[in-house]
């Protein structure tokens, strides 16, 4: 949650942004620019590596976007919302809130005026009201920063927010919304994608950098306990903003948002997902309602979970995901001339062996593993998949040149 981290920043917030910012917002417009590119679906971000591989991945990104993001939304509606409010159990919340979800994935003709028209906007003014009066009514007092390394923190922390998986997901429901309802040439649909991409893109950055300066500027007013889980320290945290900006009224209008915002994004996983499997099934309308009945059945059952269980399950599979759908966007969003099959295959295959390190390393770190890692540039911060995908990325454009 970006004003937790911002509060943990302190006087380091604009680093943090900075790494932040490179996960969360860059290159998920990058994403949303490469499927303006593509027009396609999922698969063909990775159909040059090969077919195979590309058929695996999409089958990963939906699982993981079913098993995680989308029942995390959820958990974070109820423990930040409603939990808070009214007192009720994980079950009745995650159940009620995937009837509503499977409500929307099941009209999908309809979601992009409903979010486009009436949740985006109210979204985005509530927060830039919460920011703007956050920052205005504080003495901007940051305590002493938490992080040994900001930028890093920053990025690793844009990795929770999924949202370059999401870009990826959601932005093949977009290209599907956009062909049923316009027989636009390919020109101006790739035109409006980029636009739109550009637009939410930087509305995304105000918001982000905004909640993040506001956690930080509290720093002195509010003491978060730090022996609490980091769900209830994200809890009282906007509780305790949200109360000193907006008043009690305040913390409530918080809630609607949180809970509007998460909402969107379980709707845009559930779509997404379902339009995967209905299209490998000859685009089978009972294969698009099944997938998504499932999904959210899955998300009830998951969303039960506390919203730091979720994170904690999360944190080694993205250190795998992520770094693999990060370079498969680039790849897709550069020119075709430096991006032929073998660049994306050498690419791919180093970003997949240097991540191995990062994911042992949560899940049992041991000696050998370490003097390993200390050979290997960033990889003690999770990053060592990097350089070695950037020099293959270089000597496999020059191999390409020469054949």
């Amino acid at each position: 949650m970006p004003p937790l981290l911002g509060y943990n920043a302190g006087q380091n917030w604009f680093w943090v942004t900075l790494g932040f910012v490179i996960t969360a917002v860059a290159i998920p417009i990058i994403g949303i620019y490469a499927h303006a590119k593509l027009q396609g679906t999922l698969y063909d971000f990775g159909k040059k590596v090969s077919p195979v591989f590309s058929f695996i991945y999409c089958i990963l990104i939906y699982l993981i976007a079913v098993a995680i993001p989308s029942p995390r939304t959820a958990a974070a509606t109820h423990e930040i919302a409603i939990h808070p409010n009214f007192g009720t159990s994980p079950l009745l919340t995650s159940s009620v809130y995937f009837i509503l979800v499977l409500i929307f994935a099941l009209n999908r003709s309809k979601i992009l005026n409903i979010i486009g028209k009436y949740l985006t906007p109210f979204i985005v003014i509530i927060l830039l009201l919460v920011i703007g009066i956050g920052l205005y009514s504080t003495q901007m007092i940051t305590n002493p920063t938490q992080m040994d390394t900001p930028i890093v923190d920053g990025i690793l922390e844009g990795y929770q927010t999924f949202d370059a998986i999401a870009a990826v997901v959601v932005g093949a429901v977009i290209i599907i919304s956009i062909n049923l309802k316009t027989d636009a040439t390919f020109e101006a649909k790739k035109d409006l994608i980029k636009k739109s991409g550009l637009i939410a893109g930087f509305g995304l950055f105000i918001i982000y950098a905004g909640l993040i300066a506001v956690g930080a500027s509290y720093g002195g007013e509010i003491d978060i306990n730090s022996s609490l889980n980091s769900d209830m320290q994200r809890a009282n945290l906007l509780t305790g903003i949200s109360i000193k900006a907006l008043g009690t009224f305040g913390y409530a209008v918080l809630s609607v948002l949180i809970a509007l915002a998460c909402f969107t994004t379980a709707v845009g996983i559930v779509t997404g997902t379902a339009d995967y499997f209905k299209g490998l099934i000859n685009n089978s309308q009972t294969v698009y309602v099944v997938t998504a009945i499932i999904a959210s059945v899955f998300g009830v059952v998951v969303g039960q979970l506390d919203f730091n269980t979720i994170i904690v399950i999360a944190l080694p599979i993205l250190l795998f995901i992520y770094p693999i759908t990060i370079v498969l966007i680039i790849l897709n969003a550069i020119p075709n001339k430096y991006a032929p099959k073998l660049v994306f295959r050498v690419v791919v295959l180093l970003t997949f062996l240097f991540s191995i390190p990062d994911v042992v390393g949560v899940i049992n770190p041991t000696k050998n593993l370490l003097y390993v890692v200390s050979f290997i540039p960033f990889a003690k911060y999770s990053l060592g998949w990097v350089l070695p995908s950037f020099a293959g990325f270089i000597i496999a454009n020059l191999l390409a040149k020469k054949a």
